[in-house]
């Protein structure tokens, strides 16, 4: 698996072209959105005859769009996958046992000798897989109707992946204990207002940890916030109405969270460098509003459990565990020094500062790694199978999404602002929200109306399903045991459906 990881991480770093055309005299690919037009067919035209005309006038529009209604349809299907791969396994161990074959060295519960079929639907069952597995089959499909160096050419030239690799560094940083022993310890600080109870800390972390995902990225926030829910909360075996409106909570909460930034939350990063959106843009229009929705939607779920919240004060919780799915939960006997944990600060700080610069902050990223081997007494193992994943995710995502332009664009120019907000908040439902924004920012000539519209109902639905946003996989991987049966999609949706639409009000009512 690590050396998996590492492969998609090469892929990424050496993937890092622009958008720009080919340099051949063949025709270009996809079809530019000009080109459409120029017959002078679309204009004044209605959205199904626009389709129609461009299906026509490019068949191939038809295939890539197919491939990516199957990739969507495949993350609907992951927990079937993840199934089958636990089933195959099981019968794989059964089967060493029975031949007296079965050794386990590592002492992990895996046998050394693993089932092939079950680690590759496990891969199957990623959520964040999905999108790059896909590609496969659309590769596959444009040199068959194109030419493999249409495919090539696409791939190097005809799409940004500056974002996705962004993703992977700024989260491998702000995974690391001193960032994450200092997000604790602001939340630590919140909560002993309240005595610490697990009420108190159940307030702390739902609101400064999504809040502070606008600083060391909605991921990271979603794992520590998670993390830190499970030690002070989860573990005193709260109802399950409770366990539910808590984990709704806390995936609403973190979408809109990191909207105080440009950088840190996934929607709002795969636009703002096309948008020209930067950190004041995003304080005044998103960033304040999300803050009080967060507070009225903490506040209103406070007071409906405030009883049950109150007993588990009383309650003697179970012995903490060392291990939390493999996750090592921090040992706070271990004193960072503050100097540490500046240059952290400072390293996440470059990061963003040179976003746009992936030579800039790769370089800053392999100084980071130096730096914490040379201070390794006060760290844990940096941690790339998540941001991995996720950066793989991004970029399957943006290698998809450039080819449903022809669609997307008369059908987002269809809609006007409201329709525009509640397909956003709907559709996110359905997909991750950051190929909903991505797809905007395909769509030229957006109104700011339209690109607010688009991004608020984006995130404001962020919470509905685990899909929904990219940090829920993570979210919902470290909770799920607290779950007798896993987290049940329908449940989920009903405990995160009020907080949405509080957060969808607190979008369109506030100024």
């Amino acid at each position: 698996m690590k050396l998996f990881l590492s492969a998609i991480l090469v892929l990424l770093c050496s993937a890092t072209g622009v958008r720009a055309g080919t340099a051949t005299d063949e025709e270009p690919f996809p079809v530019p959105l000009t080109e459409y037009a120029a017959d002078g067919i679309e204009k004044g035209a209605g959205l199904w005859t626009i389709l129609k005309h461009r299906v026509e006038q490019e068949p191939f529009n038809l295939v890539v769009t197919v491939i990516f209604v199957l990739a969507i349809g495949h993350t609907f299907l992951t927990a079937r996958f993840r199934h089958w791969a636990h089933v195959f396994e099981h019968k794989h161990a059964e089967k060493l046992r029975a031949e007296g074959r079965y050794r386990d060295r590592n002492n992990d519960g895996e046998p050394d000798e693993v089932s092939f079929r079950g680690k590759i639907l496990h891969f199957f069952g990623e959520v964040e897989a999905v999108f790059g597995i896909w590609v496969i089959p659309l590769l596959i499909a444009i040199s068959l109707s194109e030419s493999w160096h249409a495919a090539e050419e696409y791939l190097n030239n005809g799409v940004r992946y500056t974002e996705p690799i962004f993703v992977v560094v700024i989260m491998a940083i702000a995974g690391s204990r001193p960032v994450l022993r200092f997000a604790e310890d602001a939340m630590a600080r919140v909560a002993r207002l309240g005595g610490s109870t697990p009420g108190a800390w159940w307030f702390a972390i739902l609101t400064i940890g999504p809040i502070l995902g606008s600083f060391i990225t909605e991921p990271a926030a979603m794992t520590i916030s998670a993390l830190l829910l499970l030690e002070n909360f989860y573990r005193f075996q709260p109802s399950e109405r409770l366990k539910y409106a808590t984990i709704g909570l806390l995936f609403v909460n973190v979408s809109v969270g990191g909207t105080l930034t440009h950088f840190a939350a996934p929607p709002v990063l795969m636009v703002a460098g096309t948008w020209e959106w930067g950190f004041s843009h995003m304080v005044i229009n998103f960033g304040w509003k999300a803050v009080v929705g967060i507070l009225i939607a903490n506040g209103l779920y406070f007071l409906v459990f405030r009883r049950e919240l109150g007993e588990l004060a009383q309650r003697t919780p179970p012995q903490r565990e060392a291990e939390r799915d493999g996750v090592l939960v921090d040992d706070h006997r271990i004193t960072i020094p503050f100097w540490v944990t500046a240059v952290h600060i400072f390293m996440l700080f470059w990061t963003v500062f040179t976003a746009h610069y992936t030579a800039l902050y790769m370089g800053g990223f392999l100084v980071f790694l130096a730096f914490t081997q040379a201070t390794k007494q006060y760290q844990t193992p940096i941690q790339l199978r998540g941001p991995v994943l996720v950066g793989f995710f991004l970029a399957g995502l943006v290698i998809h999404g450039t080819l449903q332009q022809w669609w997307i664009e008369p059908v987002l120019r269809s809609l006007g602002e409201l329709p525009l907000f509640f397909g956003a908040t709907i559709l996110t439902a359905f997909n991750d929200n950051a190929a909903i924004t991505y797809l905007a920012s395909l769509v030229p000539g957006f109104s700011d109306e339209m690109k607010y519209a688009v991004v608020a109902g984006a995130v404001a639905g962020g919470g509905l399903t685990v899909i929904a946003n990219a940090p829920n996989p993570a979210g919902q991987s470290i909770l799920s045991p607290c779950f007798r049966e896993g987290v049940s999609p329908g449940k989920l949706f009903l405990g995160a459906l009020v907080p949405t639409l509080i957060m969808a009000g607190a979008f369109l009512i506030l100024p």
